[in-house]
């Protein structure tokens, strides 16, 4: 195991979150429950029919894995109110409430951690990224002070990347917001540099990327990110964040001087801002292909409560991570 996922086991373990595992019918998710309770990084909620989930997994020791048949939960009722005050504003009437919470693993999982009942909630080993994110947006919300919803990898390095001494970055946004303006990407910004603390275990330099280096060429969306990275000033005036940055003035020391000799980021980033989807998730894979890095992702970020999802092709083991990850978020 790498040093990073030792981190995140070990806090982990310290915090005994429980979170919510929503696809309880799915094989790969009960192993996963199985080994997150054998290894103590959290403590799991297992949505469905108990009696299926057992008959269908004869093979798995469920010592210690709490199963929630949620279609007949004595919480429905109060689960159906909650779902009702945060959504009739859209016209949502409490039978409809009702029909989401006793019928979607999803909606229910999200109300347990909006109400507390929960931490946190993973799922998506089979429900589609845009339903998982759909419930976590109409139940959980955005933190306080963001707006956007966003999305971040964490890049756990090659040994032999010389432009790093923690072995980890985070890259944001790579998978949510496509065209960014200057207000959401100092959201993402935000989120990007507390996902740094929490789930990387890093204090965020974070560079705001760009084709340009402290206004070395002249372009609107240059300017885009210029604003940025001013909003950011302003909102978080804690965080040391600068740009706009070219990838190698943000994290080549040498080139830094040059480029933004007077910058505290210039050289030293551990927290790269895409300017936009297509830049970040392009970023990310030549990093994973080209450059060997293990890629933790995507990590959900913005929520007020971490609720993440999961891809459709994943194994127990990286469910386990992902929980582990939404267990330091919590």
């Amino acid at each position: 195991m790498n040093q990073f996922l030792e981190n995140l086991y070990q806090r982990a373990i310290s915090l005994n979150k429980n979170i919510v595992l929503a696809e309880g019918f799915d094989k790969r998710v009960v192993k996963a429950a199985e080994i997150v309770t054998a290894k103590k990084l959290a403590r799991i909620t297992l949505l469905g029919n108990p009696d299926e989930i057992k008959a269908n997994n004869p093979e798995i020791n469920f010592d210690g894995i709490n199963i929630v048949d949620f279609a007949n939960s004595d919480k429905l009722d109060a689960y159906a109110e909650k779902l009702y005050e945060l959504r009739k504003h859209k016209g949502m009437t409490i039978e409809q409430a009702m029909n989401l919470v006793s019928t979607s693993p999803l909606y229910y999982g999200c109300i347990m951690v909006k109400v507390g009942d929960a931490d946190g909630m993973v799922a998506g080993a089979v429900f589609s990224s845009s339903d998982v994110l759909r419930s976590a947006l109409q139940i959980i919300k955005p933190a306080k002070g963001i707006k956007t919803i966003s999305s971040c990898f964490v890049m756990k390095l090659n040994d032999s990347f010389k432009y790093s001494d923690e072995g980890v970055m985070v890259f944001s946004d790579c998978a949510v917001v496509p065209v960014p303006d200057s207000e959401q990407l100092s959201d993402i910004a935000i989120a990007a540099a507390n996902s740094a603390k929490s789930i990387a275990g890093i204090e965020p330099r974070v560079a705001m990327l760009s084709f340009s280096s402290k206004g070395s060429a002249k372009h609107e969306v240059v300017e885009k990110v210029q604003q940025a990275t001013a909003l950011v000033h302003e909102k978080a005036p804690e965080l040391i964040v600068d740009g706009d940055l070219q990838l190698d003035a943000a994290i080549v020391d040498v080139v830094g001087k040059q480029k933004a000799p007077e910058s505290a980021v210039a050289g030293k980033a551990n927290v790269l801002v895409f300017p936009n989807l297509e830049a970040g998730n392009i970023g990310y894979k030549i990093a994973q292909r080209f450059g060997n890095c293990e890629a933790y992702g995507p990590i959900m970020q913005g929520l007020d409560k971490p609720v993440n999802d999961l891809s459709r092709g994943c194994v127990a083991e990286d469910i386990v991570s992902v929980v582990a990850i939404t267990a330091v978020q919590g």
